[in-house]
């Protein structure tokens, strides 16, 4: 009796192999990608919600001239730093946003010798003020344990810094942690720098260049 055959095994139309991509062009892409990515996230933080706050208000405040003791001994007096561009930085060292900010403020203060930098310490001793910043190594530290100065400016919650033009004006007022203070502060710094033309300059510059 013959054998029984086998039957045929069907085939399959498969779609042809594609070439696979070696591994480490894979991971370049995939770097590029994720760099691409944090990018555009890091665009659209600054755009949205950074650089609107660059911008000097509209409005121009005197700001209060209030006078406080320094831990080197010596006393802050905003009419000395007149001509220049004044950031206050309110800060107490109980105050956990305050502990993260200040390093950045501080680095900031120490790579841009050109603007002056006080960090105002608020409503705390003499002492406590002073361990806190030896520890960190704070520089210009403003001593203000009764809260005149925080009362003056307004400072309602911490870390607040108060951007003063070099006429003496306030110009700005941001409350709170900001992971990139210190680029706002250098744009800050660079627009209140530059000399603003006033109608007189305007009008003295057309009658220079004549007709």
């Amino acid at each position: 009796m013959a054998a029984d055959s086998e039957p045929p095994i069907p085939v399959l139309d498969l779609p042809p192999a594609q070439a696979a991509v070696p591994r480490p062009v894979r991971s370049w892409i995939a770097r590029s990608l994720d760099t691409l990515a944090v990018l555009v996230v890091l665009y659209a933080v600054f755009h949205f919600f950074i650089a609107p706050r660059f911008a000097p208000s509209a409005v121009e405040l005197a700001a209060p001239p209030v006078e406080l003791a320094v831990l080197d001994g010596g006393r802050f007096s905003l009419a000395a730093h007149h001509g220049r561009v004044v950031f206050l930085d309110f800060w107490a060292s109980w105050c956990g946003p305050c502990q993260q900010s200040l390093p950045l403020v501080e680095h900031f203060a120490k790579t841009h010798p050109g603007v002056d930098v006080i960090a105002v310490d608020s409503g705390e001793a003499q002492s406590d003020a002073a361990g806190f910043a030896r520890e960190h190594g704070l520089m210009n530290v403003a001593l203000d344990p009764d809260k005149i100065a925080t009362r003056a400016y307004g400072v309602d919650g911490l870390p607040t810094m108060i951007v003063i033009d070099p006429s003496g004006n306030q110009r700005a007022k941001w409350i709170g942690f900001n992971p990139a203070v210190e680029m706002e502060m250098a744009h800050a710094s660079s627009a209140l720098a530059k000399p603003r033309r006033t109608s007189f300059d305007r009008e003295l510059g057309s009658l220079a260049q004549g007709p």
